[in-house]
């Protein structure tokens, strides 16, 4: 039979208010919190967390809502979003949503409906409708990569724009001027932001970006592969592209080995967002650098700060840098 919060006041001599109090994460006298973890530790006793979150209307658990499960850059900073959340006694809940905002929805939907005490998302729609059950609610979200538009949401960022501009810039001080750059949806604030970038770093060396260059898709492997022979088959002078996204940069890969294009001699190439990929590709790839440790911290520690908050204050927009690791992928073209 398993132990109950009686048989842990039985056996420490103290009273069920002491002992329910350091449960729900209260503060007791060192000698009181010695004795019930010892006791907790002889009974394995266990919280019937079902139960506490009836009570309290807390359940200690973050909902999820992420586009794709598949991607490794939403995996890696939800993993590690995750043990800061366990460390601080919260589980979490993860929802794929596979790019669809009626599955999007439905999954914040369900995480509000199960009592999820707080929401991380990265949005797919762009206007949020998603989040308004939620907010309106009082539960905290915390969006990743994309912000939305007029809502008082925190979130935290890269600074896309200044990263695809870093990486295009580089290319053109190495005499490139038919450049060409794959990414991801055109409606997604982080691919818009990319082009963006992409589009100021010519406008910033005074010179104008050719038409056909920018490829939008999916963020999947297949896409990277597609438009990479479109961008060679329909840009006959094409000499470098620039690939913003982790697995359209491995479809790339793919589709150049599968066309036979030498790189860097025939094609210049600056990929995205994973340093394993850069060094096992030969020559070693140049690639944007993504935080990813710094942004799950930051979207954890916000999060767990807007738990104990009693009112919600301005929302916090944390930007953070990329770095552009230079490899082997880019040639001197001259011009």
């Amino acid at each position: 039979m398993a132990a109950t919060i009686k048989d842990i006041a039985k056996k420490t001599g103290l009273g069920l208010a002491t002992i329910s109090k350091y449960l729900n994460g209260g503060n007791v006298l060192e000698e009181n919190k010695i004795a019930i973890e010892e006791a907790i530790r002889i009974l394995d006793f266990r919280v019937n967390e079902f139960a506490r979150g009836l009570k309290t209307s807390k359940s200690k658990t973050i909902g999820v809502v992420i586009p794709e499960l598949s991607n490794l850059f939403f995996t890696s900073i939800i993993t590690i979003i995750e043990d800061i959340l366990r460390q601080n006694g919260y589980g979490i809940l993860v929802c794929d949503c596979r790019t669809d905002e009626k599955l999007e929805y439905e999954a914040t939907e369900f995480l509000v409906n199960k009592m999820v005490d707080g929401i991380i998302c990265m949005p797919v729609s762009r206007d949020g409708a998603h989040l308004k059950l939620p907010l309106s609610k009082g539960i905290p979200v915390v969006l990743i990569d994309r912000n939305v538009e007029g809502l008082n949401v925190d979130a935290v960022l890269v600074d896309n724009v200044s990263a695809s501009e870093a990486a295009v810039e580089y290319l053109i001080d190495h005499g490139h001027r038919e450049i060409g750059i794959i990414c991801g949806p055109s409606d997604i604030f982080t691919s818009h932001q990319r082009q963006l970038g992409y589009t100021q770093a010519f406008v910033k060396k005074g010179i104008f970006p050719k038409q056909g260059l920018v490829k939008y898709g999916e963020y999947t492997v297949e896409s990277g592969y597609e438009s990479l022979k479109q961008l060679v088959m329909e840009n006959e002078k094409l000499s470098a592209i620039f690939v913003t996204n982790y697995e359209l940069t491995l479809g790339a890969i793919i589709a150049i080995n599968e066309l036979g294009i030498k790189v860097p001699e025939q094609l210049s190439l600056i990929g995205f967002d994973n340093m394993h990929l850069a060094q096992v590709v030969k020559p070693r790839l140049t690639i944007i650098s993504q935080p990813i440790q710094k942004i799950a911290e930051n979207v954890a520690h916000i999060m767990l700060k807007r738990l104990v908050q009693d009112k919600y204050d301005e929302a916090k927009i944390v930007n953070l840098s990329t770095e552009l690791i230079i490899g082997e992928s880019v040639l001197y073209k001259h011009i």
